[in-house]
């Protein structure tokens, strides 16, 4: 077989497209796969960066909305800030000039224990607007047949905070075995945080000089109408008082247990636990007396208001 010289090899391996120059194994026993005739990119020379793309070929779908570059938030302007947070009106300007009034009977109730019966109120009420009130209060008690001690606020009230008033005026309380005794009172009320009523009032003049009184009370939500309110008093004098058995120092405590059950908002039956005692002063004035220190008893009562 003749040879063919190198100038036609090199001839013959161009005019057949180069299909031996352009395979690198070509040559190695390999068999050249061949071009389908359904297949689209037949004929077609890929880059070689595309020969490891799975995505090579595949048309990318239009830019996402979210990825378009939106305009910037413009700078806020004075009168932005104003619509925003507008000036706020004075807080005398933000309450309705109407008058109210509420009524509330705390306690109504009856008692009977080792020393007898009895029967005990307290009366809480309120006229005026939000701002500006008269707050009248009374509590006492009756037993043996008789009318025991008790006692009226007249007071001033107006509203310091939304939840605190300040309030002023006097106070007239009467005793079944001395003359009456009127003072002046002032001191705040309201609602402490965790809903804790709370008030602390100072009455002045009179034997005792000086008195003050703290009251503390909070509503337990059982369910929505069975509610149990423990109450707490205590009073504190700056002068002994023995036409009236009270003597300096702390005077007396009075602990309160009342569980009630709300038919309606407006009224309430309840039953309760109730122990007083006296100290210092006070209980030598009783002891001398022949009367006791503490005392307990069982109570039954309603509550109500319009």
């Amino acid at each position: 077989m003749k040879t063919l010289p190198h100038s036609l090899l090199f001839l013959a391996l161009a005019t057949s497209g180069g299909a031996f120059a352009q395979d690198p194994h070509a040559g190695q026993g390999k068999p050249q796969a061949k071009a389908s005739a359904h297949d689209a990119h037949a004929g077609h020379a890929m880059p070689p960066a595309a020969k490891n793309d799975p995505h090579a070929g595949h048309a990318m779908p239009p830019k996402a909305a979210s990825d378009t570059p939106r305009e910037p938030v413009p700078a806020l302007t004075p009168d932005d800030f104003t619509a925003a947070f507008p000036v706020m009106k004075p807080h005398a300007m933000e309450h309705a000039p109407a008058f109210n009034s509420l009524v509330v009977f705390d306690q109504l109730e009856a008692w009977d224990n080792a020393h007898g019966g009895g029967q005990a109120w307290g009366i809480d009420a309120w006229f005026g607007g939000d701002i500006n009130r008269l707050w009248l209060r009374s509590e006492g008690h009756r037993s043996d047949n008789a009318l025991g001690d008790w006692s009226v606020d007249a007071l001033y009230g107006r509203a310091i905070s939304p939840w605190w008033d300040a309030v002023a005026g006097v106070r007239h309380d009467n005793h079944r075995h001395a003359a009456d005794l009127t003072r002046a009172g002032f001191g705040f009320q309201g609602m402490a945080p965790y809903k804790f009523e709370m008030s602390a009032m100072a009455y002045l003049g009179g034997s005792r000089k000086a008195e003050l009184v703290v009251e503390a009370e909070y509503d337990v939500l059982l369910t929505n109408r069975l509610i149990l309110q423990p109450v707490l008093e205590a009073s504190l004098v700056a002068d002994d008082d023995p036409r009236r058995a009270v003597g300096k120092g702390l005077s007396s405590v009075e602990a309160g247990l009342r569980l009630r059950y709300e038919f309606s908002r407006r009224f309430a039956p309840y039953v309760g636990f109730v122990h007083e005692r006296v100290f210092g002063n006070t209980a030598d004035l009783h002891r001398d007396a022949g009367e006791d220190v503490s005392e307990s008893r069982w109570v039954a009562g309603v509550r109500f208001w319009f």
